[in-house]
């Protein structure tokens, strides 16, 4: 097959982030069919984009003779404020549609994974003008998420985020969420043909996360050794919430042996540094975004993993990746987001979740772990076995590449929408 993939936040290489398309590509690649990725040029855990891209417009690379990758042009104001924010979607919103119409080739199926919503615009147009059938994959439920966030709050900003959401799900042919929550909201308060979801989650990279040793490089450079390890690994936003890491970490200074690792970027980091510091959080550390390759080793260097979200409806629906790596490391988990991935972690047995508004409880499970490491050993082997056996990337990749082909196979047949 010939796939087309719209992703604006497609790693490059050594890029920080989530990878689960990148790793997708690998497989599908390897399988013998031919990928052309659109993406975005500024990197979203970072907000900066290579020199190499300057202002141009679109820029080809091509990795190998199976994968091709058009970066498209992102306002560099991205990471600068929201309405920074919003002009980089919309400015890949038109570069990424001037890509499609004037650079890529004819494909079999097209896929377009949102956030950002706004890309979908880009699949309803491409999709319509070249009949090519599309996927349109929700990894998190917008505008929603970004309401509650407290992001988005132009109500003729959302009124059309609402809009373009209602003509995704229309056009799509297939709708693929990440989670069995999405499938259900998308039922019962959107309105969406069952028929038409698929679900193929976010998943382990088990060639990249395995356990391994934790007394490794990381806690040399960062003055770890000896220490007991808190991390937080991904995007400081206001979604997540980690000023409650930092209410934590100002109860534990009576702890001498407890460290607080934070480690990616985002729009509330320099707020939270700040924070920290006129505190005088000594047991806080703030690490710069890592490339991918890399996380496995701080991943491993932690001795508990934790996750927080704001406390919204909206994030009870999502598994955050995050999970899935410490999960993989062999970790023990505190999450403290409630939901599907409050059930994710205590389904596994691989950790405990913490209500983020109460620190003093946050406290009590990470001196639990800290006072009994065979308990903390023993949820770290459940959660390995545990993804190990149900969210392999590898095999997610071959779920979604049996929905392309069902899904170009459709588009093929005499009558459309009925497979022959």
């Amino acid at each position: 097959m010939n796939i087309l993939l719209i992703h604006q936040y497609f790693l490059g290489d050594r890029d920080p982030g989530g990878s689960r398309f990148n790793q997708f590509v690998k497989y599908w690649t390897a399988a013998g069919h031919r990928v052309t990725v659109v993406a975005g040029n500024v990197n979203y855990a970072t907000g900066r984009k290579d020199a190499k891209y300057g202002r141009r417009l679109i820029m080809k690379e091509s990795h190998s003779d199976k994968l091709t990758v058009y970066r498209c042009y992102v306002s560099d104001a991205y990471n600068k404020s929201f309405l920074g924010r919003m002009w980089g979607y919309i400015s890949f919103t038109l570069s990424s549609l001037l890509a499609c119409l004037f650079r890529v080739g004819r494909h079999d199926v097209m896929i377009v994974t949102s956030p950002p919503l706004f890309v979908g615009i880009t699949g309803i147009i491409f999709s319509w003008l070249r009949n090519i059938p599309m996927i349109f994959e929700v990894r998190d439920l917008w505008p929603e998420s970004a309401i509650d966030a407290g992001v988005l709050k132009n109500k003729w900003l959302i009124r059309a985020a609402y809009r373009v959401e209602r003509l995704c799900y229309k056009r799509a042919a297939k709708i693929n969420v990440l989670t069995p929550a999405f499938r259900e909201k998308l039922i019962l308060d959107k309105g969406v043909d069952p028929q038409k979801i698929c679900y193929v989650p976010n998943g382990a990279d088990l060639d990249l996360f395995e356990p391994g040793e934790k007394n490794n490089w990381v806690r040399e450079r960062y003055g770890l050794v000896g220490k007991f390890v808190v991390t937080y690994m991904g995007a400081h936003g206001v979604a997540n919430d980690l000023r409650s890491l930092l209410r934590v970490a100002e109860l534990c200074q009576d702890e001498p042996d407890i460290v607080f690792m934070l480690v990616g970027d985002g729009m509330e980091k320099a707020k939270l540094m700040r924070i920290a510091a006129e505190k005088g959080l000594r047991n806080v550390i703030f690490v710069p975004p890592q490339p991918k390759e890399d996380v496995a080793h701080f991943c491993r260097a932690s001795d508990v993993c934790t996750a927080v979200l704001k406390k919204a409806d909206t994030f009870k629906t999502v598994y955050p990746n995050k999970v899935f790596d410490y999960m993989s490391c062999a970790k023990p988990i505190l999450i403290g987001i409630d939901g599907v991935a409050r059930q994710l972690v205590e389904e596994s047995g691989s950790g405990f979740y913490v209500d983020p508004d109460n620190p003093y409880e946050f406290k009590a499970r990470i001196l639990q772990l800290y006072r009994d490491p065979e308990l903390a050993a023993r949820l770290g082997d459940n959660g390995y076995r545990y993804v190990a056996a149900h969210f392999s990337r590898q095999t997610l990749a071959g779920r979604y590449e049996s929905e392309l082909r069902d899904t170009a196979h459709r588009a093929r047949s005499p009558v459309r929408g009925l497979s022959v």
